[in-house]
């Protein structure tokens, strides 16, 4: 098996083209000169700090969109495309040896690290480019750095201490795991268990994924209906490799999970991942009882998988690097070293059709599903690319996704102007033909069940098609827009409007519609993201639901009467609880600017997650429990930069959406479960080499003394300094409380365990 990034044989000869080789190198150094307010709002300077090689005509990198000004007149910066940005100036030829500084005013407070700057290389005018040595300054070392007065989000050293601890707690039980048991039973004696025998039940409607582990004389037997087998022997394995001891009380566990669908989303389009990180993505899923992979690989950013009679996709849309046109290639998003070609990293790759299949192999070895998603009829920006470099290389437009003469005018959530296909010309359909028909072939091949395609569907930003030619005829020949009673909107010839805007929804609606008949008619259900269910009309509703497989809701709207999870329930679909708050791994999992992730929403953690009961989620009424499906967590991509940073978005955090997913009710406190996540899940990631994150230190001062805790009580070490620098392994480790010397402006401390750390607690005084 080949786990490589598969660039295609063309890389070669083009790597040779598009970088520099010459052996100097540059240094480049970030930092934030702090975040200021003036007239026009809140803003920060980040500096550039170029020293080494400066035989060079521009630096590039890649930033969330943002409107940036130099502030040195010699130097300009152009937007090659939103996120991806060039700095050019005449210092950049400067003597070898020399310092260059650039300054650039950026509009917008800078909270977290994960929004500064990445993928930063140098670019000359022949196109040639050259990677940079990269290093980031602190950004904790002044409040300014993170925050503005009134918005200092940093989380405070006293409530830390005080989380860790209300953990306190004994050390787990036999039986105690993630996800928990239904009901244990001990029984007369103990065993040392030695073997795992299976009994098959026959398949019975009525037990669904009922199943039981029994412990007696020295042997685990699991009883499952066939198609269930899968999970319950992994729970029992899991079971025997979680015993404290080498002896345990003879038991029966009866178990099943409460929702049939456990999923995590793992976007590999943004960032990329190899086959080889997401067979041990896998091997989590199955250990924690989830049983569903929603496997991301297209979107605006890249097309990640090879897929029969349309190379242009991978060979166009699996590399970024510098472009100024996107001719042959997608011009970098969120890192890279401006190589199109390059295997470093995760800016480039793809998986073959042999990958694809071994995966869906794997999975279904160990009782996991995967969904794949193909974005439509938005966040398709690199199909569209792809499929216009196959129509200027063949002359063949049957398979174009956007038309000439498109005026339309819009900005997507990412920033995009120029990601959403065309849903009134037929060769946007035989596009997504040619791609669905290879997505059922590939899983022909390896013999696996395809339970869905995931259309998409989210985020069509306002505009898309306001001057879209065959969109404005189809409207001509169809009505226009008319509100009803009931608030949606739909074509008629009856109510005109002013708000023009919502024909761009109904288009959308008139799209998925189609779509999902067109997979109807090839025997499989969709999926799609709340927007594809938001504001039909019943007869779409009556057309779609029973076509549709899961509805994944991920806004935080319990308390809005017609939230998205809502209008789901109503329509009849199959709803995927997947809500932001709650379930988004991607998310920091705190305010500290240290944090990797995002920040848009609200932080997640393992205890934000493990809250994420059914009715925190969406307003519950009478039917409504065998409508919900399933909850999914999700893990978006953008500041994802390594298989190890992958692993340490999903773990711990994964642990409380597979603890819901598995038991809607109740079951560990936060100071159990966080137990058992201490003595029974780290030591298995450790063994399976996993990377995990770790909370930090609790830091106080009462009466002149300095107390610090742990997360883990009584693992690992706290490391700390009082002279304001930052602590390492070499600082001085924590046992007992330590008086406050006089003078002390400030206390820094860092959590140490198995070779990983946390971020740094700080206490300001």
């Amino acid at each position: 098996m080949k786990f490589t990034n598969a660039l295609p044989a063309f890389a070669v000869a083009l790597a040779m083209a598009s970088c520099d080789s010459s052996p100097k190198t540059t240094q480049v150094q970030w930092e934030t000169l702090g975040n200021k307010t003036d007239e026009s709002g809140s803003y920060y300077v980040q500096r550039f700090t170029i020293t080494g090689n400066h035989d060079f005509d521009r630096l590039a990198f890649n930033q969330f969109a943002r409107t940036m000004t130099p502030l040195n007149p010699a130097d300009t910066i152009i937007e090659i495309m939103p996120g991806y940005y060039c700095i050019s100036s005449p210092r950049f030829r400067a003597a070898e040896g020399d310092t260059v500084i650039v300054d650039i005013k950026v509009n917008d407070m800078l909270r977290a690290i994960s929004y500064a700057p990445d993928g930063v290389h140098t670019a000359n005018f022949d196109g040639t480019t050259s990677p940079v040595e990269l290093v980031f300054a602190s950004m904790i070392e002044r409040p300014d750095q993170y925050s503005l007065p009134g918005k200092d989000r940093m989380p405070k050293g006293e409530d830390i201490y005080a989380f860790n601890e209300s953990l306190a707690a004994d050390v787990p039980g036999d039986y105690e795991a993630i996800p928990s048991f239904k009901k244990v039973t001990l029984t007369d004696g103990e065993s040392t268990v030695a073997d795992i025998q299976i009994v098959e039940k026959a398949a019975d409607p009525s037990v669904g994924e009922k199943y039981t582990i029994t412990i007696a004389d020295n042997v685990a037997t699991v009883e499952a209906a066939p198609e269930f087998m899968k999970t319950a022997r992994q729970r029992a394995e899991n079971l025997i490799a979680g015993f404290a001891g080498p002896t345990v009380a003879n038991a029966v566990v009866e178990d099943e999970p409460d929702f049939a669908y456990r999923a995590v989303m793992i976007d590999i389009s943004r960032n990329y991942q190899t086959p080889e990180e997401m067979r041990r993505i896998i091997d989590l899923l199955a250990r924690y009882g989830l049983n569903h992979l929603h496997f991301h690989f297209s979107d605006d950013d890249a097309w990640r998988l090879d897929i029969p009679g349309l190379p242009e996709l991978v060979e166009v849309g699996a590399r970024r690097g510098y472009t100024l046109d996107e001719k042959d290639f997608i011009a970098q998003i969120h890192a890279g070293n401006g190589d199109p070609n390059t295997t470093e990293g995760t800016a480039n790759g793809y998986f073959t059709q042999e990958d694809f299949i071994d995966m869906l192999r794997y999975a279904d070895s160990l009782g996991v599903k995967v969904l794949p998603e193909v974005e439509s009829p938005g966040h398709a920006r690199a199909a569209i690319k792809a499929m216009e470099k196959r129509y200027r290389t063949t002359g063949d437009a049957s398979l174009r996704l956007i038309e000439d003469g498109d005026t339309s005018v819009y900005t997507s959530a990412q920033s995009f102007h120029d990601n959403v296909l065309n849903p009134a010309i037929e060769s946007s359909y035989a596009f997504l033909d040619k791609v669905y028909d290879g997505i059922i072939e590939l899983y022909q091949r390896a013999g696996v069940e395809l339970p869905a395609i995931h259309i998409g569907g989210d985020e069509v930003p306002h505009g898309a098609w306001g001057g879209t030619p065959s969109v404005n005829r189809y409207r001509e020949e169809h009505g226009t827009v008319g509100k009803r009673p009931d608030g949606a909107f739909n074509l008629t010839s009856e109510g005109f409007g002013e708000r023009k805007d919502f024909s761009d929804h109904e288009m959308h609606g008139v799209f998925n519609q189609r779509v999902s008949d067109m997979l109807k008619e090839k025997g499989v259900k969709i999926a799609g993201w709340q927007e594809v269910v938001c504001d039909r009309p019943e007869s779409y509703d009556q057309a779609v639901a029973p076509n549709t497989y899961a509805v994944n809701s991920w806004t935080q709207s319990l308390s809005t009467p017609n939230a998205p999870s809502r209008q789901a329930l109503d329509g009849n679909y199959p709803l995927i609880l997947s809500n932001v708050n709650r379930f988004y791994l991607d998310m920091a999992p705190s305010y500290h600017p240290e944090e990797r992730g995002l920040t848009w929403s609200t932080p997640v953690d393992e205890f934000i997650s493990l809250g994420g009961y059914p009715e925190e989620l969406v307003v519950m009424q009478p039917g409504d429990r065998e409508k919900i499906f399933g909850l999914s967590g999700q893990v978006w991509s953008e500041t994802v930069r390594s298989a190890a940073d992958l692993e340490m978005r999903l773990l711990p955090t994964m642990l409380g959406l597979a603890e819901r997913a598995w038991n809607s009710t109740p079951t560990y406190n936060n100071a159990d479960y966080n137990a058992v996540i201490a003595d029974r899940e780290i030591p298995a990631w450790e063994k399976g080499n996993y990377n995990y994150h770790l909370r930090q230190p609790g830091v106080k001062v009462v009466n002149g003394q300095i107390l610090m805790n742990a997360p883990y009580a009584g693992k690992g070490e706290i490391h700390y300094t009082l002279d304001g620098t930052q602590p390492t392994e070499k600082s001085p480790v924590y046992t007992k409380p330590v008086a406050l010397p006089d003078g002390t402006e400030q206390i820094r401390a860092v959590y140490y365990l198995n070779g990983k750390h946390s971020v740094t607690t700080i206490v300001w005084l």
